[in-house]
């Protein structure tokens, strides 16, 4: 039994702390959980788009009490949780996307419908820039990677080949329905 006690410790030491589910830092009064066609499950708004109080976004003009802008949308699910396509489009390179969206971001395109959406902070993606997506294809997993508040999945939705300042509020794209 102590050997079993020791190799438990050894084994817990060797993988380190798993990042909790439950560190999730809010920036929104809502505290609805919204199902959508891109994720599993039904998940809290972390931060929503437009104006926010969040510390990570510089004072901006279009905000007041120095508050910032958050171009898209956070929504805080656990770790692993499955991304799918919620239309059938391609998958562009984000090579020019910074170092804030982790180190897997995900840019999709539909040619169909004029835009991009940006999806930060995936882990294990399952596509690469030039491949075709079908409706429903799992695309990646939720990640905490450059994410200080916890796992969640950022989605923005951008102009076709638009860049950050073309973003426009992604809440219609995602689909979200509220769950009871």
């Amino acid at each position: 039994m102590r050997l079993f006690g020791a190799l438990l410790l050894a084994l817990l030491l060797t993988v380190g702390p798993a990042a909790a589910d439950d560190d999730w830092v809010f920036y929104t009064k809502d505290k609805t959980s919204y199902s959508s066609p891109w994720f599993k499950g039904a998940h809290r708004i972390m931060i929503p788009f437009g104006c926010t109080r969040a510390p990570y976004y510089g004072p901006d003009p279009r905000c007041q009490k120095d508050h910032g802008f958050h171009h898209g949308m956070d929504i805080a699910m656990k770790c692993g949780t499955p991304l799918f396509a919620r239309k059938r489009g391609w998958v562009a390179s984000s090579d020019e996307l910074g170092p804030a969206y982790g180190e897997n971001p995900l840019r999709l395109r539909n040619y169909d419908e004029q835009w991009d959406v940006v999806i930060g902070h995936t882990r294990k993606v399952f596509v690469e820039p030039g491949d075709r997506i079908r409706k429903g294809q799992k695309l990646a997993l939720a990640s905490d990677d450059a994410a200080p508040d916890g796992c969640h999945l950022h989605f923005e939705k951008r102009a076709l080949g638009g860049e950050l300042s073309s973003a426009v509020r992604p809440r219609k794209l995602l689909r979200l329905k509220a769950k009871q």
